[in-house]
């Protein structure tokens, strides 16, 4: 697989996950707006959705950060240093994948708190 196919493999999962969040956003809507919400196991499985919203656009984010290092990746020529390999990956937005020792370690990260974005 070349890396142009993999980045648009990716770009495809970020946009197919986002996608599939648009109904689980519009219940949320919906019980917030009710008076269900009010009720506290209905509020404690609204934050429980909240944070599994938070964390498909953290893999979405991912991804499309992957997608641009695989782009930036293909344009180098065979005899590119490392040191140009980690120079793209400096340049990524989100800490675990620019950051050598967080790569793979944001799952055991306390995550704060819970915003509805």
């Amino acid at each position: 697989m070349s890396l142009q196919k993999l980045a648009r493999e990716l770009d495809e999962t970020a946009r197919q996950s986002a996608a599939m969040l648009e109904g689980i956003t519009e219940a949320l809507e919906l019980l917030t707006d009710s008076t269900a919400g009010k009720d506290a196991s209905v509020r404690q499985g609204m934050m429980m959705i909240i944070t599994a919203l938070q964390g498909q656009d953290r893999i979405e984010q991912r991804c499309r950060n992957m997608a641009l290092a695989a782009r930036q990746f293909s344009l180098l020529p065979p005899t590119a240093p490392e040191s140009v390999y980690d120079e793209i990956w400096q340049s990524l937005t989100l800490d675990e994948l620019r950051v050598p020792a967080l790569s793979g370690v944001a799952a055991n990260q306390a995550h704060g708190e819970i915003e509805l974005f």
